[in-house]
């Protein structure tokens, strides 16, 4: 008899034991997802030290599918349109170059005075024209618009990361609205309310993150999706052909 209750205790431990490791790293994935957002929230800087110490090696991160390129220009050159990054197996990474450098776009010249009249618009699949400048020549190009599903790596993500404007990230604008866990997922809701620099109007938006972690705790996959839709119409736009 009491050989039995000491065998059933030490099940009854063995299963306690083990819940209770489960509980406390699913709460300790939830609380690297709640920081990792609230990062996202503060600074550049914050941004990416989670991204650095948190990702594991061979983690991916997920961007919101659009319909566009897939290139970026280099947000801290005001001057001129400088191609920063082109993402692989998209549109553009068959034409464009990092480095190259946009001389016009539909015929408008790509000048510092032009820049609100500059369009990179069209329907998908239909080429948009434009002139670039590679290695000290001009050539004419044509890039089509296409859906855009990137993933990138942990190092592209850093390098992206290094590419934006820390002078113009976005600092406590947002707040965490639920945590939801199960397993090694966690589910982030982060709201975030700011005012546009170029219209003056204010906007906010929902995200929801998912965060999927391996069992060392570090981040294997993150992906969010937004309101990016409803952003624009509270800035006044329209989504039109």
């Amino acid at each position: 008899m009491e050989k039995h209750l000491t065998a059933g205790l030490g099940i009854v431990m063995l299963v306690f034991g083990a819940s209770a490791w489960a509980a406390h790293h699913e709460n300790a994935n939830e609380t690297i997802a709640t920081e990792w957002i609230k990062a996202t929230h503060t600074g550049h800087a914050e941004t990416r030290a989670m991204v650095e110490k948190h990702m594991a090696d061979n983690g991916i991160f997920e961007q919101d599918r659009y319909v566009g390129f897939g290139f970026s220009l280099d947000p801290k050159n005001e001057d001129q349109m400088v191609v920063a990054s082109v993402t692989p197996g998209t549109p553009a990474a068959s034409v464009l170059k990092v480095g190259d450098v946009f001389e016009s776009v539909k015929g408008v010249p790509a000048t510092r005075e032009n820049r609100d009249r500059m369009s990179f618009r069209g329907k998908p699949g239909e080429p948009v024209k434009a002139v670039v400048k590679r290695d000290g020549k001009t050539m004419p190009i044509e890039v089509r618009r296409g859906i855009i599903d990137a993933k990138l790596s942990k190092a592209e993500t850093l390098a992206g990361i290094d590419r934006a404007n820390a002078d113009t990230w976005g600092v406590d604008k947002g707040s965490i609205v639920e945590v939801l866990s199960k397993g090694n997922v966690v589910y982030v809701v982060d709201e975030t309310k700011d005012t546009d620099d170029v219209s003056g109007l204010p906007f906010e938006n929902r995200s929801i993150t998912r965060f999927e972690f391996n069992d060392a705790g570090k981040v294997v996959n993150v992906r969010s999706m937004g309101e990016s839709r409803f952003v624009l119409e509270q800035l006044g736009y329209t989504i039109e052909r």
